[in-house]
């Protein structure tokens, strides 16, 4: 780095932290919200959420074959059957933008193709049958189908654009890739890999099992009561599996493939977390930026307030479920219903955090290709849904 540009570095820092305005309320308000929403992140998230997903994605490295991958995901698989299969997993995992991209990094890493790898990215956090459940509930069954038969198109749309878009790029990344498909059983069979991937996913999901409210099925409390337990269960029976089936150099492997994956996220994740606090605040909670400007500007069903409702929601972080009472308080501020769909179709798909990772994986010009993507579908969605809704 040249001289006059380290200079100019450090002028502009100097200028930044001289005109600090530390005696004005909303920004000091701002920076304790941004410190606020990083604990709770830590808190709430790291442990619980993205420690079992960095495991998880370290065993797709270590123990899944590429060849196995590029069968279902690659670029030369069946379309149908890797987009059904990357949005039927994503879904099952029901997690939020961030708990998504170990996993993402992990199949796309092991060469997925770009489409079914987004479709996967894009149906984790945005197909949860609970919080779909939970909308139509408390906001109304017209916006819960909505999102439902949205976000499943979304997934598959979404991912098809981005191949196509890409395609050029997509067959020199996989220029050469040949796999015998019919000889794919490795050490491992699919008796013990299968108990061994579902037990981890079993501990991610059900640890993460968020207090239902009070609207929702028995079936969610009955198993917010006892998710410990089943979490126990699932914890023992993997520590089993590890004991009697795997080697000392492969857990070896797998844990060093996990902390590679972690370094890789986890500073991207904190400082996309930080801004998005500073900038939005927590839930209940103001940023820098008004809440009352916001709620003023995604009212009706205007281009603008669809627009709007899904760039906000873009980069907002949203913790799964967290969606549906931000919602129900911005309708009661006045929003309409359509830039309320388009919030639901793009917040908890992506945040802030979410995006600094993806841009690590893919590059600079396919994440902003992706985010513009689901902004403007979201808005399109929106702009439709509130027309018909009016």
């Amino acid at each position: 780095m040249k001289e006059r540009y380290k200079f100019l570095i450090v002028l502009g820092v100097f200028i930044v932290c001289y005109f600090l305005p530390i005696e004005n309320a909303r920004f000091t308000n701002a920076v304790n919200e941004a410190l606020a929403l990083t604990k709770w992140y830590a808190r709430e998230h790291v442990l619980l959420c993205l420690v079992p997903a960095f495991f998880i994605a370290g065993a797709i490295v270590v123990f899944v074959s590429q060849a196995s991958v590029m069968k279902y995901f690659g670029a030369k698989a069946n379309k149908f059957l890797s987009y059904t299969v990357a949005s039927v997993s994503g879904s099952i995992l029901a997690v939020c933008s961030c708990t998504i991209l170990p996993l993402f990094m992990g199949i796309y890493q092991r060469g997925a193709g770009l489409g079914p790898a987004i479709t996967f990215l894009y149906s984790g956090p945005a197909i949860n049958v609970l919080a779909i459940i939970l909308t139509a509930r408390i906001l109304g069954w017209e916006l819960g189908l909505a999102r439902a038969v949205g976000a499943v198109l979304f997934s598959v749309v979404i991912g098809l654009l981005m191949h196509f878009i890409f395609i050029k790029e997509e067959r020199e990344r996989h220029a050469g890739e040949e796999f015998d498909f019919s000889n794919m059983q490795g050490e491992r069979s699919l008796k013990k890999t299968i108990p061994y991937f579902f037990s981890m996913v079993a501990i991610l999901v059900f640890a993460n099992w968020g207090r239902p409210p009070e609207e929702s099925h028995n079936l969610w409390w009955l198993i917010y009561h006892y998710k410990w337990w089943i979490t126990g269960f699932f914890s023992i029976s993997l520590a089993i599996m590890l004991i009697k089936w795997f080697k000392k150099d492969e857990l070896r492997e797998w844990t060093q493939q996990s902390w590679i994956l972690a370094l890789q996220i986890l500073p991207l994740l904190l400082g996309g977390v930080i801004a998005a606090g500073f900038l939005l605040g927590r839930v209940g909670y103001e940023g820098i930026i008004p809440s009352k400007y916001i709620s003023t500007l995604v009212g009706g069903n205007s281009f603008f307030a669809n627009f709007f409702s899904s760039f906000v929601g873009a980069f907002m972080y949203f913790a799964t479920l967290t969606e549906v009472p931000i919602l129900q308080g911005l309708i009661g501020s006045g929003m309409g219903k359509g830039p309320a769909l388009a919030l639901l179709l793009a917040g908890p798909a992506l945040s802030l955090p979410n995006m600094l990772v993806i841009r690590r994986a893919m590059g600079t010009r396919k994440t902003v290709v992706f985010v513009s993507l689901v902004i403007i579908m979201a808005t399109i969605s929106g702009l439709i849904f509130g027309y018909i809704a009016d």
